[in-house]
């Protein structure tokens, strides 16, 4: 397993938030050094285009009213970029802030012109062999679509050329854009899991076979994964259960099965977690009893050794006390019939413990 140099935080420190007032837009989460990216997508049922945006003040949101726009933000640590779209789009400035707040569980927000999403995504980091966690914002309105993400990467790329190539999902509504998204998302669970399982069932049979405080320390990494694939799984349930209920003038009643469907796979992936965590809860009691019972045959031998010698010390300390009436020490024999009473009780207790199957 590669080397865990940098773990997950499972909790953003928010220490530049202490003591300001609400909505004030500070990001809270890892830094990044590139630059925020702004890529604007435009479809409908006959054409798509995508151009990349050098600026927020390029995007004229009332253009082409005809056309669904799909605004991707790639970088959320830059504050005046989320401000500059924030009030472009009139977003509350409480929006503003959960968007810049990286460590936001998930959840669905109701607002009168659209809906605020949270959703957490999970990818399998080869470096530190580790879960690696994404915070995505989705801001869903009239015509509009906005998607906010920590780093520049190409999360949504398949997403992309499924509109660039197919009808299907350009004839939709962005709701099921949206939901294309969130969907994306949850089968990247379903990849992590997979690579989890693969490695915890490996490390069940190390511990049956040989192991050791490696093993132990591999146990503990894969119970902090759990923790944070729960803790980004539980709460999704219920935002899918509000889209998939909920009247909502934003969300279709088509794209609520969809997103119902959505629902199913979460659940499917609670059951694979809990399961991981049982096995994993089993597999530490495991290797406890196994370090147990490897002391226990330690301590056995040594126990057999000293029970041994135990007499053979006793006859060997009365006859080297500095007395000078010992009539065994001036007997021709007495030295040979010392040292075969010590073999005899030797030889008896050995037969004995092999006769209770102590060794």
């Amino acid at each position: 397993m590669p080397k865990h140099s940098k773990k997950t935080a499972l909790i953003r420190k928010r220490g530049r938030k202490v003591g300001q007032p609400p909505g004030t837009l500070v990001h809270v989460g890892e830094q990044h050094s590139e630059s925020a990216s702004l890529t604007l997508v435009r479809y409908n049922q006959d054409l798509y285009t995508e151009q990349i945006l050098p600026l927020v003040t390029d995007l004229d949101r009332n253009a082409h009213p005809e056309q669904m726009l799909w605004c991707q933000v790639k970088g959320v640590h830059d504050a005046a970029v989320v401000q500059e779209l924030g009030e472009l789009f009139q977003l509350h400035p409480l929006v503003m802030e959960d968007i810049l707040n990286t460590d936001q569980r998930p959840k669905l927000e109701v607002h009168e012109h659209y809906l605020y999403i949270v959703v957490k995504t999970l990818e399998f980091d080869a470096e530190t062999g580790a879960a690696r966690t994404e915070q995505v914002s989705l801001v869903l309105g009239d015509g509009f679509l906005l998607s906010f993400q920590e780093r520049n990467n190409e999360l949504f790329q398949g997403v992309r050329n499924r509109l660039n190539s197919g009808r299907r999902l350009r004839a939709s509504r962005l709701d099921y854009l949206a939901y294309a998204l969130i969907d994306t998302l949850v089968d990247n669970y379903f990849l992590l899991l997979e690579k989890f399982g693969d490695d915890v069932e490996a490390l069940e049979e190390e511990l049956l076979s040989k192991p050791s405080p490696a093993t132990l320390a591999r146990i503990h990494h894969y119970k902090r994964e759990m923790l944070l694939l729960r803790k980004a799984v539980w709460p999704l349930r219920e935002v899918l259960v509000s889209l998939g209920r909920d009247e909502s003038e934003l969300v279709s009643r088509d794209t609520q099965v969809y997103i119902r469907d959505v629902y199913d796979h979460t659940i499917h992936i609670m059951d694979s977690i809990d399961t991981i965590r049982d096995l994993l809860a089993g597999m530490l009691d495991l290797y406890i009893s196994s370090v147990s019972n490897h002391m226990n045959e330690i301590m056995k031998v040594l126990t057999i050794f000293a029970s041994i010698f135990m007499p053979l010390t006793f006859i060997a300390g009365i006859y080297g006390m500095n007395f000078q009436n010992m009539p065994e020490l001036s007997m021709p024999w007495g030295y040979p019939i010392v040292i075969a009473v010590m073999i005899t009780i030797s030889a008896s207790l050995v037969a004995f413990f092999r006769w209770k199957k102590w060794l």
